[in-house]
C-alpha cells in the first residue's frame, strides 16, 4: 500500500492527528455541508477518519487528506459504499473540500489523480460517483472527469428518508474509456 498520492498543486496523504481540529471546523460549515442532511459535530467529523483510515487497511485504498500548500483542504478518495443502490457492490469517487478551496479545480485535480490510482494500481474496472441532483459544483468535476451521467441509475438515497436531498445522481467511469482519454 501506498501512503500518499501527489498532483502539482497537491498531497493526498493518510489521515494526521492534527487534521482532527480542521477536518471538524470543515464539516461543522453549513455552506461545506449543504448537500448533506447535517453537518457534523467534532466526534462525528473523528469518527469518519477512523472509518477511513480503517478503509485504508480492509481495502488498500480510501479518502485520502487533501493538503493544499501544507493545510488540510478536506479530503478526495476512493470508499466502498457500504448500502443498496441500483450499482450494487462498488467503489465510489468522493470528495469534500473547504470552502476556502474552492473554485481553483483542486477538485478535479486530486480526483484526476484518484481515478489513475484507482485503474492503474487498484485495478479497477469501473468507478462510481454520486451527488444529489442539485450539487451543481459536484456534478461539474465529475463530468470534467469523464464522468457520464447513468440515469437509469439515479437513485433515493436510504440514508435519507425524508430529506430534500434524497434523490441523486448517478456517475461512471470505466477503465477502457479512462484510458482512451489519456492516450
Amino acid at each position: 500500500m501506498i501512503d500518499q498520492l501527489r498532483t502539482p498543486r497537491t498531497v493526498l496523504r493518510r489521515w494526521h492527528d492534527d487534521d482532527l481540529r480542521p477536518f471538524a471546523e470543515m464539516n461543522a460549515d453549513p455552506a461545506v455541508m449543504e448537500f448533506f442532511p447535517a453537518t457534523l459535530s467534532a466526534i462525528e467529523s473523528a469518527t469518519m477518519v477512523e472509518r477511513i483510515e480503517q478503509g485504508f487497511e480492509v481495502n488498500g485504498f480510501g479518502l485520502w487528506a487533501l493538503e493544499i500548500d501544507g493545510r488540510l483542504a478536506g479530503f478526495t478518495g476512493l470508499n466502498r459504499t457500504t448500502f443498496d443502490t441500483p450499482m450494487g457492490p462498488h467503489v465510489e469517487i468522493g470528495w469534500r473540500l473547504a470552502r476556502w478551496a474552492w473554485g481553483h479545480g483542486y477538485a478535479t485535480e486530486a480526483a484526476d489523480e484518484v481515478l489513475r490510482d484507482g485503474f492503474e494500481r487498484v485495478g479497477l474496472a469501473e468507478i462510481f460517483s454520486f451527488t444529489t441532483v442539485t450539487n451543481v459544483r459536484s456534478r461539474a468535476v465529475m463530468e470534467r472527469l469523464g464522468m457520464q451521467h447513468r440515469a437509469e441509475l439515479d437513485f433515493d438515497h436510504p440514508r435519507t428518508p425524508g430529506w430534500w436531498g434524497q434523490r441523486h445522481v448517478v456517475y461512471h467511469l470505466a477503465a477502457g474509456d479512462w484510458r482512451a482519454r489519456r492516450a
